[in-house]
C-alpha cells in the first residue's frame, strides 16, 4: 500500500470520526491532507520506503486564529488515535508545521518552505526559492478543505510563479545548456579532460531537466525524484530517458552523446518557438538565452545576470 493511500484510509476510518465527535464545532475549519516531505507524499514510496518514516497518519492544517482556540486540544485528540493500523505503528505527532505529521498551523507548514507564511510575495522570493521546495509544497493530497484558506496558498504556489521569474529561469538554463553541453563538453574532451568532460554533462543533465520543469510550469522536486517527476511531465516528459542515459550508459561515446545533447536542444528550442519565448532562429541555445531574456518586463530583474 503506497503511503499516501494508507493516510487517507486512516483518516476516512479513525481520524475523521474524531474530528466530528469531538470538534464538531470547528469541523468546517480543519484541513486534512498529506503533504511535505518524503517520497509518499510525490506518491513515489515502494517497499524499500518503509524503513522510515513510513506510518499511518495525517496532517491537521489550522489558522493562527484557530490553534490558539482549539490547537492543543486537536494536538491531544490526534495523540490519543490509534498506534496501529493496517499493521503499521504510529510514530510522529507534531503540533507545529515541520515537515511530520500531525496537527500544523498553515502559516508554519508554509513558511518551511517558502519563509513566509504563505506563498512568495516578491520577485526576489520566487526567483531565489530552491525549486524543490515548492514541490514539496504542493505535492500529496488534500483531503478535505472546507474553510479552503490551506488550499488558497497551495495553488498560488502551484500556479502563481510570476511569468518574469519562470523567463529568467528559463533564459539561465539555457544559456547554461549551451555552455555545458554545446561547447564545453566537447572542448573538454578534446584537452584530454574525461572528469571535466563528465561534470560538464552531468551539469548539461540537471539544466535540461529543470528546463523542462519550467516549460510545463511546474517546480522541480529535490534531485533525488527529478527524472520520475520528469516522465510525468506532458512537454518533454519524454526525454527522461535520453537525458538519464547520458549519464547512466556505460558505452556511450562522445560522437554519440553529443548527437544526444543537440537533439535535446533542438527539441528545447521547438518548444520555446512554440510558447512564443524565443524568436531566435540558432541552434545554439546561449542566443535563445538572451532572446528570452530580452522578453522581462521588470527591468531590474532583466538586467540581472542571466547565470542564475
Amino acid at each position: 500500500m503506497k503511503g499516501i493511500e494508507l493516510s487517507r484510509k486512516f483518516y476516512e476510518e479513525i481520524g475523521k470520526k474524531m474530528i466530528k465527535e469531538q470538534f464538531s464545532e470547528y469541523e468546517d475549519r480543519i484541513a486534512v491532507g498529506l503533504v511535505g516531505h518524503g517520497s509518499e507524499c510525490f506518491g513515489f514510496d515502494d517497499e524499500i520506503s518503509q524503513d522510515h518514516d513510513f506510518e499511518p497518519g495525517f496532517c491537521l492544517w489550522i489558522t493562527d486564529e484557530d490553534e490558539k482556540k482549539f490547537g492543543f486540544r486537536l494536538f491531544r485528540a490526534y495523540s490519543k488515535l490509534p498506534s496501529e493500523f493496517e499493521g503499521f505503528t504510529l510514530k510522529e505527532k507534531s503540533l507545529y508545521g515541520n515537515g511530520k505529521k500531525g496537527v500544523l498551523t498553515i502559516s508554519e507548514f508554509y513558511r518551511q518552505y517558502t519563509g513566509r507564511s504563505g506563498a512568495p510575495e516578491t520577485l526576489e522570493d520566487w526567483l531565489y526559492t530552491p525549486s524543490h521546495y515548492l514541490a514539496e509544497a504542493v505535492n500529496g493530497e488534500v483531503f478535505c478543505d472546507p474553510l479552503g484558506e490551506f488550499t488558497k496558498v497551495r495553488n498560488e504556489i502551484k500556479n502563481g510563479m510570476p511569468e518574469d521569474v519562470r523567463l529568467k529561469k528559463i533564459a539561465s538554463c539555457a544559456f547554461y545548456l549551451a555552455q555545458y553541453g554545446q561547447y564545453n563538453y566537447s572542448r573538454c574532451l578534446a584537452h584530454g579532460e574525461k572528469g571535466a568532460a563528465t561534470l560538464a554533462l552531468s551539469e548539461f543533465v540537471k539544466k535540461g531537466i529543470e528546463i523542462v520543469f519550467l516549460l510545463n510550469r511546474a517546480h522541480m522536486p529535490y534531485y533525488k525524484w527529478a527524472f520520475r517527476a520528469m516522465r510525468n511531465l506532458s512537454i518533454l516528459g519524454n526525454t527522461a530517458d535520453m537525458l538519464e542515459g547520458l549519464i547512466t550508459s556505460p558505452n556511450i561515446d562522445c560522437s554519440h552523446a553529443k548527437n544526444i545533447v543537440e537533439e535535446f536542444c533542438s527539441l528545447v528550442v521547438s518548444e520555446l518557438h512554440k510558447q512564443g519565448i524565443s524568436s531566435s532562429d540558432s541552434d545554439y541555445l546561449e542566443s535563445h538565452a538572451y532572446n528570452i531574456n530580452e522578453r522581462i518586463s521588470d527591468g531590474r530583474l532583466r538586467n540581472m545576470p542571466i547565470m542564475l
